[in-house]
């Protein structure tokens, strides 16, 4: 598997992980803020997960990828394709069960 490859899938892992927080956070704030804030508050989360995966991955990747840059923009569209449905259908089946 190609380095390229490996980032792809760590990024959509790591939007499950994001997910995963912000399914919780949301949960726990939930009742004592508006729905906007909640929102910017998950996002502010996945955000977090995203720029804070940048520094191991350049550490593990910058001699393996031809441009440094590629480190950074790979699968970012991806990465929130993944976390925005999940962080949805966590939140629901968190809010259904407690």
């Amino acid at each position: 598997m190609s380095p390229i490859v490996q980032l792809y899938w760590i990024r959509v892992a790591l939007g499950l992980v994001a997910a995963l927080l912000s399914a919780i956070v949301a949960f726990y704030i939930g009742a004592s803020a508006d729905g906007l804030s909640v929102f910017v508050d998950t996002l502010t989360i996945a955000l977090i997960v995203y720029l804070g995966s940048y520094y191991p991955l350049r550490a593990m990747y910058k001699d393996k990828v031809e441009k440094p840059s590629k480190i950074l923009s790979t699968a970012i569209f991806m990465y929130f394709m993944v976390w925005l449905p999940f962080m949805v259908l966590f939140y629901t089946t968190i809010r259904v069960y407690f």
